[in-house]
C-alpha cells in the first residue's frame, strides 16, 4: 500500500489544526467573558433554541421542495412540448 505524499497530508493537517485552534481560542475566550453572563430567567431555554431551529430548517425544506417541484413542472412541460413538436414535424 503506497504511503500519501507529504502534500497530501499537509493538505488535511494544515485545515484541521487550524479549526482546532480556532475552537481553543473560542473556548479560552469565552471562559475569560464570566463577568458578562446573562441570567437564567432572560435566556431562552435550549428547547425554544431547538424549536426555532426546526422550524427555520423546515422552511428551507418547503421552500426548496417547491423551487424542485416548480423546476420538475417546467421541465416536464418542455419535455411535452418538445414531444408535441417532434410529432407535428413528423406528420407534415
Amino acid at each position: 500500500m503506497a504511503l500519501p505524499s507529504a502534500w497530501s497530508v499537509m493538505r488535511v493537517a494544515i485545515p484541521f489544526f487550524s479549526v482546532v485552534s480556532l475552537l481553543s481560542m473560542r473556548l479560552v475566550g469565552a471562559s475569560q467573558d464570566s463577568g458578562s453572563v446573562i441570567p437564567a430567567e432572560s435566556r431562552p431555554c435550549v428547547d425554544c433554541h431547538a424549536f426555532e431551529f426546526m422550524q427555520r430548517a423546515l422552511q428551507d425544506l418547503k421552500k426548496t421542495a417547491y423551487n424542485l417541484d416548480t423546476r420538475t413542472e417546467t421541465l416536464l412541460l418542455r419535455a411535452e412540448k418538445r414531444g408535441l413538436c417532434d410529432c407535428f414535424h413528423a406528420v407534415h
